[in-house]
């Protein structure tokens, strides 16, 4: 099977540390595997989070129009927020569905404002952000469920009242918001016209990084990814491409990509293979490495000029597939 080839495609790319490099990993690994985090400090952890990105991100861009509101649901009815920038059409436009970043646990709406505002600014076209459920109170497929809903009311015309042309669709995210992203992007690609892929989580087979490095002594991605295998995967299988849209066989007729990976990012690898594949496939990829630079960066515009730069070329590579 295809999954099969590309799972030991991962393996065979791994590489072992030797003699004292390794002893020190494995030092690390055993301290930090003595750590219990249990689901109620993740709120704890979602407060921090946002007190760091409110300290370290600047204010995006002045919109011509926030609209907050929630997209209709019998049960979870979903937050979303979306951002007219000045330079947008009156008439209705194209939209980015923005899904945050955060390990499915933690952060929202609000700590991804300015990576939204600046991306809207710069492509001059609506941005809609989704505030899905999060694990571990709403495990796998509750935050699927909910972007799937949004994105399904978008393209159903729901949007048409607040400027949101639905036939001009493309999906977005980092991380966590990035993984969803792809798997949405592969399910209605007949729809989109884009798909935005921010440092992207595309796999949960194997959580280690494929070619450790010294970035990854600490070994603080795997430990994440462990905390997110057991409290929003919980027992579902990760093999399906819905955790893992990395494994999925069929990659024919998928948007254009806009694809970021970092080199001090646990996650490199996989988004660099998934270019990879999608290239294979004949899909138009822009890829941007930032070779300096970790994970998440985006939330902090203070700390990392390239969070102002980056959100700001994004604009307008969406801008030129949307038109």
């Amino acid at each position: 099977m295809a999954t099969d080839k590309r799972k030991l495609k991962l393996e065979k790319g791994k590489l072992k540390l030797g003699g004292e490099e390794l002893n020190l990993a494995d030092e690390w690994k055993l301290q930090l595997g003595k750590m219990k985090i249990k689901p109620d400090q993740i709120y704890s952890i979602h407060n921090k989070i946002r007190t760091l990105t409110n300290n370290f991100d600047a204010p995006g861009p002045e919109m011509r129009d926030v609209f907050d509101f929630d997209v209709h649901h019998e049960h979870f009815p979903v937050p979303v927020r979306l951002y007219v920038p000045k330079g947008a059409s009156k008439d209705p436009g194209p939209c980015l569905v923005y899904l945050h970043g955060g390990g499915f646990v933690t952060c929202s709406m609000d700590s991804h404002e300015g990576v939204c505002m600046r991306i809207a600014d710069s492509a001059k076209m609506r941005v809609l952000s989704v505030d899905y459920r999060l694990a571990p109170q709403y495990a796998f497929p509750a935050g699927p469920d909910d972007c799937e809903l949004v994105l399904n009311w978008v393209l159903q015309g729901g949007g048409l009242k607040y400027g949101i042309d639905s036939s001009r669709i493309g999906i977005g995210g980092d991380s966590a918001g990035g993984n969803m992203a792809a798997y949405l992007a592969q399910k209605y690609r007949a729809d989109l016209r884009v798909q935005i892929l921010f440092y992207p989580l595309m796999q949960m087979v194997e959580i280690k990084p494929q070619q450790p490095g010294p970035q990854d002594m600490l070994q603080l991605g795997v430990v994440a990814l462990k905390f997110i295998l057991k409290h929003y995967v919980v027992d579902a299988d990760v093999q399906s491409t819905r955790i893992s849209p990395l494994f999925e066989d069929n990659l024919k007729g998928l948007p254009p990509a806009y694809i970021l990976t970092c080199g001090l990012d646990p996650l490199r690898a996989e988004g660099m293979l998934y270019k990879q594949y999608l290239e294979n496939n004949d899909v138009a990829v822009e890829y941007v490495h930032e070779k300096a630079l970790p994970h998440g960066f985006l939330n902090f515009s203070k700390a990392f000029p390239k969070a102002r730069t980056l959100p700001v070329e994004t604009g307008k590579y969406i801008r030129k597939e949307l038109g």
